[in-house]
């Protein structure tokens, strides 16, 4: 069956012949990396090398003021945005400079997978939110001498950057765009992460994160727990997964392949590593705020395009509608999808077109 890629992270994609209509074809980048001595991160560990993959796409203009800035998804790569990038949708690469950062522990940024000791495997900082920001504004300063962006575009735990770039640094970007993401992970995403975290760590091959091959097993329970919130319930219940599937495919077919290929290849230990940071996010926590949710997004200047979706089991529609209601200046245009979380992304047939063209309004 195909696969779906949103960045690094794949989703079952029985609607081939949807997706392939509605998607242009993949813009062309380049891909960079970039390297921090001595980065501190927030649990006070200090990795001697820190290593940033980034794409660009398009040319920064002499003023450097055509940058926008699109941080990547759980295990995502920086191919994770070419729903929205490319001649005829949001992000044109004649017109915009377009840095696409990959969050550490996605395999190829620093990662407990690629990281020698002291620091290897499940012995790898827990890198937060704010980690990953200050990285990428280190990138941006030292690479390309930018300070100042465009916009801030994320989709789920790019749509949590978003959010942190605008508290941390709230004159960093002329506009921040979320979709599919909130400002805090609330205790429901908590014991969600948490129930996927057991499922690889109760598998005995993981030995405590120092396995001497993938625990299989532990990943393919993960896989199963995170299939069973990525759509909505009535996605389930119409089995749109049917649409464009092969004649005869079967439910006990789709499920074993969600259970194999959900994330091809991914390292456990990466998978906890991004899952901890995903679970500890709250721009409440940002110094200043005094943990205060309400006084961080109250902090916000920036205009925020705020774009939840519908059914989305991840992120709750009502969280998103709890936190628009701090944030001074917000769009709040709920995603019309069946397709739960993925909808953010583009997953579903509509979701390229209503995104895109919510975006491109927005930046105008």
């Amino acid at each position: 069956m195909p696969l779906l890629r949103l960045g690094g992270l794949f989703i079952l994609m029985l609607m081939a012949s949807s997706v392939s209509a509605q998607t242009p074809a993949a813009p062309q980048g380049a891909e960079h990396v970039f390297a921090i001595r001595n980065f501190a991160s927030e649990s006070g560990a200090v990795l001697p090398e820190a290593r940033i993959v980034y794409g660009t796409y398009g040319r920064l203009n002499a003023a450097k003021d055509n940058v926008i800035l699109v941080p990547s998804h759980y295990m995502a790569d920086w191919h994770g945005y070419e729903w929205l990038i490319g001649k005829g949708l949001s992000l044109d690469p004649d017109r915009y400079f377009i840095v696409a950062t990959e969050m550490f522990g996605n395999g190829r940024s620093s990662s407990p997978s690629n990281t020698p000791e002291p620091f290897h495997g499940p012995r790898f900082p827990v890198t937060t939110i704010r980690d990953n920001v200050e990285a990428v504004r280190q990138l941006l300063a030292h690479e390309f001498g930018v300070t100042h962006v465009r916009a801030v575009i994320g989709f789920s735990m790019g749509g949590q950057q978003a959010f942190q770039w605008a508290v941390s640094h709230p004159d960093f970007a002329d506009r921040i765009v979320v979709t599919a993401a909130t400002a805090k992970t609330y205790g429901h995403g908590v014991v969600r992460l948490e129930s996927q975290i057991a499922a690889i760590t109760a598998d005995p091959v993981f030995a405590g994160g120092d396995y001497i091959v993938q625990p299989a097993k532990g990943i393919e329970a993960f896989n199963l727990v995170w299939t069973a919130w990525l759509y909505s319930q009535e996605w389930w219940r119409r089995e749109l997964w049917r649409q464009g599937a092969p004649a005869g495919t079967t439910f006990t077919q789709v499920l074993a392949d969600y259970r194999t290929k959900f994330i091809p290849g991914a390292d456990a230990n990466n998978l906890i590593l991004q899952a901890r940071a995903w679970q500890r996010h709250d721009v409440g926590t940002t110094p200043g705020h005094d943990g205060n949710i309400e006084h961080a997004l109250r902090s916000i200047t920036a205009p925020v395009l705020y774009m939840p979706g519908a059914t989305d089991l991840y992120f709750p529609v009502g969280d998103a509608r709890y936190e628009a209601g701090f944030i001074r200046h917000v769009v709040f245009k709920p995603i019309p999808s069946l397709w739960g979380h993925p909808a953010g992304a583009a997953a579903g047939p509509g979701d390229g077109k209503f995104l895109n063209d919510a975006i491109r309004d927005f930046l105008k």
